[in-house]
């Protein structure tokens, strides 16, 4: 399994995080998540298990209902979890340590969950049905040399089927796909090198200095070109594109506009930086991270999302660490290392 990351294409491009000086724009202040959004569900998670185990969550079903890892208290297995709003937990599969073993980009589908399990034996697709007692069941072992991207589109649960790319011979991409009951895999390759974005789209550029260049669509063959963007990142959705470029002053300078060239807008300035792989998550909200005087101190930043509709900002934390987003909901954690807590907003509740 190839685990890539946006951030060597970032920085190909020249696109880093600079604190600024005289010059920089100034932004007004944005509106607290809980007076814009009161309704919105949220949860606050302990870092820990009952147990004292760390927990790692790796999606959230709800606010409060999440997937995630953990070890064993003498550190010999991992756990894949099902951790209920309760703080008890169903442990969906363990592996021991000797192993080498990891759960990868698990994907929900109402209550399906799909992952990709890794050893020293190879790879698999497992799924589990989260609502009743049965065991976590193969899907298969054919994955090819599957792709993760750190995305929530690195599998793709539709039409009955779970979907996700592996790299092929030369320059080619394999599109492979298996039906949710098991079975033979089917494999469709497309040349050149692309990732899954919202169904039945593919985005190709992930790791490319200039980012997305090109869509193209799996049920009717229609392909579509990004338009000119200028110079700076682009990470493309059907519908949206996210730059992240330098302005004349030399600052990081973030943008939306529609995959189509419209509609083109800027979010932020002077110390604006991604957070999160996804753009434009649930087609309503980019989330962003600015620097703050603070952050020199602790390396967290202020979490911001920016509202498509409204164009408002709002702001999620003054004061924020490894955020996340999957699922509708995204998390992110206060404190440091040792003694921190994980939050979390359903935007879907918005």
């Amino acid at each position: 399994m190839r685990l890539i990351s946006l951030g060597a294409a970032l920085l190909a491009a020249g696109v880093m995080l600079i604190a600024p000086s005289a010059g920089a724009q100034t932004v007004a202040p944005p509106v607290n998540a809980r007076v814009a959004w009161p309704t919105a569900q949220r949860g606050v998670l302990p870092a820990t298990l009952a147990d004292g185990t760390r927990y790692d969550p790796a999606v959230f079903l709800d606010a409060r209902q999440s997937v995630g890892t953990a070890f064993t208290p003498d550190n010999r297995t991992l756990r894949l979890l099902l951790r209920r709003a309760d703080g008890s937990v169903r442990v969906l599969r363990s592996l021991p340590m000797k192993q080498n073993p990891s759960f990868d980009s698990p994907t929900p589908a109402g209550q399906t969950l799909v992952w990709a399990e890794t050893t020293r034996d190879g790879e698999q697709l497992w799924t589990v049905d989260l609502n009743g007692n049965h065991p976590p069941r193969v899907l298969t072992g054919n994955v090819g040399d599957m792709r993760v991207y750190q995305s929530q589109y690195d599998l793709v649960i539709a039409e009955g089927r779970v979907h996700w790319v592996a790299s092929g011979p030369g320059d080619t991409t394999e599109v492979r796909s298996v039906d949710l009951r098991g079975g033979p895999v089917d494999v469709r390759a497309q040349p050149g090198t692309w990732a899954l974005s919202a169904w039945p789209w593919l985005v190709d550029g992930l790791t490319a200095a200039g980012g997305t260049t090109r869509l193209h669509n799996l049920a009717t063959g229609q392909e579509r070109v990004v338009p000119e963007h200028g110079r700076g990142v682009a990470a493309c959705t059907p519908l949206w594109c996210r730059m992240l470029s330098l302005n004349h002053d030399g600052y990081p300078r973030l943008e939306l506009m529609h995959a189509d060239g419209s509609d083109r807008r800027t979010i932020a300035e002077g110390t604006a930086s991604t957070v999160i792989t996804d753009t434009a998550v649930l087609d309503r909200f980019e989330a962003f991270g600015q620097v703050t005087p603070n952050s020199e101190l602790t390396g967290h930043v202020q979490l911001l999302v920016y509202a498509i509709a409204t164009r408002s900002i709002v702001e999620i934390s003054p004061d924020a660490t490894d955020v996340a987003f999957r699922n509708g909901v995204l998390w992110w954690s206060t404190g440091n290392q040792e003694d921190f807590v994980r939050h979390t907003l359903d935007l879907r509740t918005v």
